[in-house]
């Protein structure tokens, strides 16, 4: 079975800044910020949540089913989808505008600063979900706003169970939609940020949410995951990564953990564990998709 991906499809350029961000911008002088950051180094990449989704769910031994656009400079990364054996079948260009980019510059702590310009991505809610047979799961991941409102109702009328991912598109929402989105959703995946404006947008705490789906997961980085069902929180520990190298798209890979246990049936816990795993190799490398998986190291 098949899980569908609902989310952009974006190019990445990435930056590493070798200082902190925080010694260059001085607190009391936000009002006139000007800074600049020296990036000696800078790659593009192939990225965008619904790719990265895929990308990692696929070499899990998924089946993923991207739901997207891109733009008239889109053709290397349908390539790359099909070379991978992911189903382009979903995927629409737009030739009136550029595939959705990402600008993301990373310190030497870690922290991220990102410039995103949604270009096709804006065009993705004229992509309609109907009931597929062979779909299992699916996720509504960061996207043009009106793609995550109308994929997330036209998902629950397909009787397509889903989970609601809204990442950083999360500060589109006011309360009633996000309440909306969590009643039309299965599952609830937030990182421990995102997770707290959730809960003081929509007024319920993380035990609330998990009572009005069949759990709620809050990533929490190096610091594993916290699993709710129906009001009760279950801590999984933590992968300590190899290396730390570039924390671009490991909630990405997360997530693509996460439909594949939930294609196998599995428990939330379980899905979290194999998530905390993906989430620890993909820090060790450079880029969103550019790690390989050892199934058989998994236990797959």
């Amino acid at each position: 079975m098949a899980s569908l991906i609902c989310g952009s499809l974006a190019f990445d350029t990435i930056m590493n800044f070798e200082g902190k961000f925080s010694e260059q911008i001085l607190p009391d002088q936000l009002h006139i910020l000007n800074v600049s950051f020296l990036v000696p180094s800078l790659r593009r990449d192939f990225g965008g949540c619904a790719g990265n989704i895929a990308y990692a769910l696929k070499a899990l031994g998924g089946q993923p089913i991207p739901m997207a656009t891109v733009g008239n400079d889109g053709a290397d990364y349908l390539a790359r989808l099909q070379g991978l054996g992911i189903s382009t079948q979903h995927v629409r260009q737009v030739s009136s505008t550029y595939t959705a980019q990402a600008m993301i510059m990373t310190d030497r702590d870690n922290n991220q600063i990102t410039a995103f310009h949604p270009g096709a991505m804006m065009h993705a809610h004229e992509i309609k979900i109907s009931a597929m047979a062979d779909v299992r799961v699916g996720i509504i991941s960061p996207d043009g706003r009106d793609a995550m409102i109308e994929h997330a109702a036209q998902m629950k009328a397909a009787d397509i169970p889903f989970v609601f991912d809204p990442g950083q598109g999360l500060p589109m929402f006011d309360g009633a939609d996000l309440a909306r989105f969590i009643d039309q959703a299965t599952w609830v995946t937030v990182n421990d940020y995102e997770g707290q404006m959730l809960s003081d947008r929509t007024g319920w705490s993380p035990a609330d949410i998990s009572r009005k789906v069949e759990g709620l997961i809050i990533t929490r980085g190096a610091d594993g995951s916290d699993v709710w069902v129906d009001g009760n929180k279950t801590h999984v520990p933590p992968i300590k990564a190899e290396a730390v190298v570039d924390p671009t798209g490991c909630g990405d890979a997360y997530r693509g953990a996460l439909l594949f246990g939930l294609e196998q049936g599995w428990s939330l816990a379980q899905c979290a564990a194999l998530g905390n795993r993906l989430g620890s190799l993909k820090i060790a490398q450079r880029g969103p998709q550019n790690y390989t998986l050892d199934k058989a190291a998994l236990g797959l």
